[in-house]
């Protein structure tokens, strides 16, 4: 089969097309025909090996352990192991890899609990966008920010690949939404549901006065003392990622984020750090808001399978918004 193959970090030009074994099912395992992967921060980090940090910890030091890039996908079931209950071929479905990736190929194997139907009212470039940054936006906003219908939460890179999902489903959970975007995003945020929008070219949304009961960055370009200046009192911060950077840098915006982890225990302001495990609930859970209506994926651009270093290239330059899938794998 054909797959998107990284033997070492560097820039999109270390992604090579190559004619690998594909997997087989067995066990537990699904074996998935991809007809659509999306493009993360996830990928861009991975194959740059930023931070180096990173390397250490979780991904590889010499080079990526996992050597097929993607960990969205949505596709047909072709195979299933003994094991598997839930599927069988034929059925349409979607899920997270984790960080175990090989989603940017012809064929990928998952194990069951981390494939799901696929949401009955979207195509599979729009399912393809979900898992990883759906899952994001559902976790910070309800499991660890605790939105309640009636609050306000800001949400900082409310045009990106996290933000489209996190504005519109805080509207569905009865909040009242303020997104920070860039100025040529303001329509598409808008559009959304958003009630306010921040041009962060503009204003400064940490000066401002304007005061909330969660803000949920997604960017990390402020300090901990400014994100805390614009929490109502008893508010809550939640931390997730930090888009891409320049690369070579020792621990990326994991420094903003061990800076809150120290000081959560000595502050009165909530401070989380959130960190996502792919699992099936949240699958059913996002499939469940995305059938009834409460979001519906924001797609930018779609690349093919052999353009994905342009798709990744796309990504790390910042210009894309919303989501950017690979459809035809």
């Amino acid at each position: 089969m054909k797959a998107i193959v990284q033997d070492r970090y560097g820039s999109p030009d270390v992604l090579e097309l190559r004619d690998v074994e594909p997997p087989a099912a067995s066990g537990d395992e699904v074996l998935v025909r991809v007809h659509a992967a999306s493009v993360n921060a996830h990928d861009w980090h991975v194959m740059r090996g930023d931070p180096y940090l990173a390397r250490l910890t979780e991904i590889g030091v010499s080079g990526p352990s996992s050597k097929i890039r993607g960990r969205d996908f949505a596709g047909s079931v072709v195979a299933v192991g003994r094991d598997v209950r839930r599927f069988r071929p034929g059925d349409e479905v979607y899920g997270d890899l984790g960080r175990a990736d090989g989603a940017f190929a012809e064929y990928v194997c998952a194990p069951e609990h981390l494939v799901e139907a696929k949401p009955a009212n979207l195509t599979f470039e729009q399912a393809a966008a979900i898992p990883l940054a759906g899952h994001t936006a559902l976790k910070g906003l309800r499991d660890i920010g605790k939105l309640q219908a009636g609050q306000h939460v800001l949400i900082n890179g409310a045009s990106g690949g996290v933000g489209t999902f996190a504005v519109q489903i805080a509207k569905s959970m009865g909040a009242t939404v303020t997104g920070v975007c860039r100025t040529r995003n303001i329509e598409l945020v808008a559009s959304l549901g958003a009630d306010h929008v921040i041009d962060y070219t503009e204003t400064d949304f940490t000066k401002n006065g304007k005061h909330y009961d969660l803000v949920f960055d997604l960017v990390g370009n402020h300090s901990l003392t400014g994100l805390r200046r614009a929490l109502a009192p008893g508010g809550t911060i939640v931390l997730s990622g930090g888009g891409v950077s320049s690369g070579g840098s020792l621990v990326g915006p994991m420094g903003l984020m061990i800076r809150a982890k120290l000081q959560a225990p000595f502050v009165r302001d909530r401070l989380f750090v959130l960190t996502t495990t792919p699992n099936g609930e949240i699958l059913a859970a996002l499939r469940r808001l995305a059938e009834s209506g409460a979001f519906t994926p924001v797609v930018d651009r779609t690349f093919s399978l052999d353009e994905v270093p342009d798709a990744v290239r796309y990504v790390e330059t910042e210009h894309a918004r919303a989501k950017v899938v690979i459809t035809a794998c």
